[in-house]
């Protein structure tokens, strides 16, 4: 998993609450177990018109946020059902870092897994946020996971709260295949003393 450290980014403003997974990532494009590719259906029914043409009034469409790293979004993110495959097509996007008043805990907690980084903040904070992502490809904010700050393009500068262990994960790009193989020393001396004292296992 790659790592998060800091970032500095164009900015997406989505000022809609109850954005739900399958505003995300619809449910036609889950046959999928890779990671990769979703990317080009991230938000596929709002940034796609009926005939496959883009929707050039959709954010991501616009010339200033087509290379967003940043989404600023509503409360409640994430939402809905509990498709990992959401933070798969942000993620295979760009986008590395989503900042919302709330989320869903399973959206949430997947970000992590995948090497997004989900920053929850009071609502006045965001508001302050969206309308600096509002001001397009020349506004960028700075994210420092090590400082916990979100700092916007004029320097006004936020903090948020992570969980000790979830920051680290990020830091050194841990996901759950990498924790463990931390442990692989005393997994490898378990399995060694187990094939000793039960060898008809």
């Amino acid at each position: 998993m790659d790592k998060f450290e800091k970032l500095t980014g164009i900015a997406a403003p989505m000022p809609m609450i109850n954005i739900d997974t399958d505003m995300i990532i619809p449910k036609q494009f889950l046959k999928t177990i890779k990671r990769s590719g979703l990317g080009v259906n991230l938000f596929d029914e709002m940034r796609y018109k009926d005939d496959g043409s883009e929707n050039p009034d959709f954010v991501l469409n616009k010339p200033a946020y087509r290379e967003a790293e940043v989404l600023v979004a509503g409360d409640n993110f994430g939402c809905g059902s509990s498709r990992e495959h959401a933070p798969w097509a942000i993620k295979d996007f760009g986008i590395r870092c989503v900042i919302a008043p709330s989320y869903a805990d399973i959206f949430y907690n997947n970000c992590f897994k995948n090497g997004i980084l989900p920053i929850a903040l009071p609502q006045e904070q965001v508001d302050v946020l969206m309308k600096d992502a509002e001001k397009g490809a020349n506004a960028r904010m700075t994210i420092d996971l090590e400082a916990q700050t979100v700092t916007t393009s004029d320097g006004e500068s936020f903090s948020f709260e992570i969980d000790p262990f979830k920051k680290r994960c990020l830091l050194e790009g841990l996901d759950d295949v990498g924790l463990t193989m931390e442990k692989v020393g005393a997994i490898e001396a378990f399995e060694a003393k187990a094939a000793q004292e039960r060898p008809w296992v």
